[in-house]
């Protein structure tokens, strides 16, 4: 008897992304292995032509105005909702990724794994180095490695957050959490965990959903074999993003954890901004100025 193809539905959120849409919507017309049921494009109030763009594929393609910009997460949600009929698991998916031909079959045969709720792919750059992607949950020691070590504390066990290890990219795994460019997630799963958070904006929802599936019992997977290429970067350059992210970062730590070690942790990021920002470094500078005066941080995103 032959097994019935993975039922996948794809949800991209878009914001000003006409340029780079079509590549990654190219890279889903050459998936082998899976069916695709939908592919959502849930854009958040682009001033571009992105919808347009989206229509333009021979692809199951829903085009879903969300009418305003109100984030990452609330494009996630609003194009889940969006679905039709039924589906095995949903790909969110960055408008920035480009797939290989069996990247969604890869990932769906790793969904089989038992508690397995959500997989992810090795990330690549453009020029095909790897691109770290996995993490492990936040702590206060992590945190302090990270503040005063930078990338380094990635290879030293205990210390660091992002997971810079060489010798992990090519093992496949059980991980915390993962970059939200690209993320398989079982039905099963998402019915459980319920929707991403949409109070972060930008950075940390993928950490918050991550985690809330792992309090759960889900286990997030690695599977090296399956590849995407993420562009990506703009968090690098920009420094109102990279507080934000920093800003969230420290917001999600003390939900999940006492008053005390949220109130330690606040003082690690914040020691570590500040000598990066003393070091000459605008985005650190920026971070700092969000850390200390809530008034100035990011409460909306640009429409």
């Amino acid at each position: 008897m032959t097994t019935p193809e993975p039922r996948i539905a794809v949800v991209i959120v878009t914001y000003n992304s006409a340029d780079v849409l079509a590549g990654c919507l190219r890279s889903l017309e050459g998936q082998r292995g899976v069916r695709l049921t939908a592919v959502v494009v849930a854009d958040n109030a682009s001033r571009d032509d992105s919808l347009t763009v989206a229509k333009g594929f021979d692809l199951p393609v829903i085009p879903l105005a969300v009418g305003r910009n109100a984030g990452f997460a609330a494009g996630i949600n609003a194009g889940v909702a969006a679905v039709p009929g039924e589906y095995d698991a949903v790909m969110v998916l960055n408008p920035d990724c480009r797939l290989r031909p069996d990247t969604l079959a890869r990932l769906a045969a790793t969904l089989q794994r038992s508690t397995c709720g959500i997989a992810v792919p090795k990330l690549l750059n453009e020029d095909g180095s790897f691109q770290p992607s996995l993490r492990y949950a936040p702590t206060l020691r992590r945190a302090f490695g990270e503040a005063f070590l930078g990338r380094v504390a990635g290879r030293l066990p205990g210390f660091g957050e992002l997971i810079t290890d060489p010798r992990e990219r090519d093992l496949p795994g059980a991980y915390s959490w993962a970059t939200g460019a690209a993320m398989l997630i079982s039905a099963a799963a998402l019915r459980d965990v319920g929707p991403w958070d949409e109070s972060f904006l930008l950075y940390s929802e993928e950490t918050d959903f991550a985690l809330r599936a792992g309090d759960r019992g889900w286990t997030l997977w690695y599977e090296p074999a399956a590849e995407i290429t993420h562009i990506g970067g703009e968090q690098q350059i920009n420094p109102t993003l990279n507080a934000l992210s920093v800003v969230n970062k420290v917001t999600l730590y003390r939900r999940r954890n006492s008053a005390l070690a949220g109130g330690a942790y606040f003082l690690i990021v914040l020691a570590g901004e500040t000598l990066r920002a003393a070091l000459g470094r605008q985005r650190a500078r920026a971070a700092v100025v969000a850390l200390l005066r809530p008034s100035r941080r990011l409460r909306a995103l640009a429409t």
